[in-house]
């Protein structure tokens, strides 16, 4: 019978990686109370590809407290978490690094600083963190310029071609506020976004639960049904066209593609959504306007945080201004 150290070398010269071949068990502190369970895996499995981090919870092998558990559920103090055996990046392997466009993107993408929080512009089609065959997000490119700061994590979720505010927390209790904000529904964000035909609805209420499930390949799809999460989405016109309309939208609850998905369930999919929305809109927005992504933006936020309100936007990008001129916009204050 093979002993665990010859097994473990076998499995170093068939796959070339070192390995970690023992289940640990962890209880997790006050220091790591509030963290998501990918963002503690990922400094507890250093030099481990982010996308196997991804591939080990999704099936089941990470235990939380004996019970399976998904990647952004909030880690609490006394917790105790089993991490399988993985594969280990041989310690000589040069790891990747992010493009130094990217890297600028980011550095000119700092809308406001305290000390609390980093806020950025996120440009559109940054992932907000690795895994799933992406190196790099967002987060771990700001940890990579901003060496000095020894607490950095995304406060809340941005889809990867989503565009505008994102909130980065850089103590734990400011991301334990944020949280605790965005769970009692204190935090107001605000999106623009160009859905397809002419808006008369007035201002509407989506009030219609969310359902999120994993299709081949770990992509999320969600769909609008009775048995989902509580959502709510408030929308309103900004600027109507003949073909298109520019709204605003309010999101009370932060569900997965929440603002996409309400918005095609009442008949008005957003433009550029190649998975919710409308294939032959899409076509004519491309070829005749020339929007070459999805037009969803975060344009304000205000947050509750130590006693005051930060409250902060960003502008849309020149390439959505060209898109509205292309409809027809006159006059804009956005």
């Amino acid at each position: 019978m093979l002993t665990i150290t010859v097994l473990s070398d076998l499995l170093q010269m068939i796959l070339g990686y070192p390995t970690q071949v023992r289940v640990r068990y962890i209880e997790i502190t006050s220091s790591h109370d509030g963290q998501r369970v990918d963002n503690f895996l990922f400094t507890q499995l250093k030099g481990v590809p982010r996308s196997m981090v991804y591939r080990v919870l999704r099936k089941g092998e990470v235990r939380l407290n004996g019970k399976r558990i998904q990647p952004s559920q909030r880690l609490k103090a006394g917790d105790n978490i089993r991490i399988p055996p993985v594969r280990i990046r041989e310690q000589r392997e040069q790891p990747s690094q992010p493009l130094p466009a990217f890297i600028t993107n980011l550095q000119n993408a700092i809308i406001y600083e305290d000390q609390n929080v980093l806020v950025i512009d996120k440009p559109a089609g940054f992932a907000v963190h690795g895994g799933s065959g992406i190196d790099f997000g967002v987060i771990e490119v700001l940890r990579i310029i901003r060496p000095e700061e020894k607490f950095l994590e995304l406060a809340h979720r941005l889809d990867r071609g989503t565009s505008g505010c994102l909130v980065l927390a850089k103590t734990i209790d400011a991301l334990r506020l944020i949280q605790d904000a965005l769970k009692t529904r204190q935090v107001e964000k605000r999106y623009l976004a160009l859905v397809r035909g002419y808006w008369d609805c007035g201002s509407r209420d989506v009030d219609i639960p969310l359902q999120r499930s994993v299709i081949r390949g770990g992509e999320h799809l969600v769909t609008a049904m009775g048995t989902g999460k509580p959502a709510l989405t408030k929308l309103r016109p900004v600027s109507l066209f003949r073909e298109a309309s520019l709204i605003e939208a309010s999101i009370a609850t932060g569900r997965t593609h929440q603002i996409r998905v309400h918005a095609a369930h009442i008949g008005y999919p957003l433009a550029g959504d190649k998975k919710y929305g409308d294939s032959i809109f899409n076509r004519i927005m491309y070829t005749q306007h020339g929007l070459h992504r999805l037009f969803l933006h975060a344009h304000s936020l205000i947050i509750p945080l130590c006693g005051q309100e930060i409250v902060v936007s960003a502008p849309l990008s020149t390439e959505l201004k060209a898109v509205l001129y292309s409809l027809g916009l006159k006059n804009h204050k956005f």
